[in-house]
């Protein structure tokens, strides 16, 4: 089953919800580990979390290369290999 963007773009935003201690305003351009409070371990689970629910791997190297929400969206959608 393909999986589009939004939908990626939502489950993005609501695990991440679901990680913060406190609400916060969220939008793609949010930087996860500057903008979220989040240490490294909850972003790490938090990715792990993402990976599990659409079945992918995200390499070190390319996890590296995300600074926001937007850029995992776009990385999980790239690893996915929806057109």
């Amino acid at each position: 089953m393909a999986t589009s963007i939004d939908q990626i773009r939502a489950l993005v935003f609501d695990a991440l919800r679901a990680s913060l201690p406190s609400p916060i305003e969220l939008s793609e351009d949010t930087n996860i580990t500057e903008g979220l409070g989040l240490d490294s371990v909850a972003v790490m689970d938090f990715v792990m979390e993402i990976e599990d629910a659409l079945d992918i791997s995200i390499p070190l190297d390319r996890i590296a290369e995300v600074k926001t929400i937007g850029d995992l969206i776009a990385t999980a959608h790239d690893l996915k290999g929806v057109a």
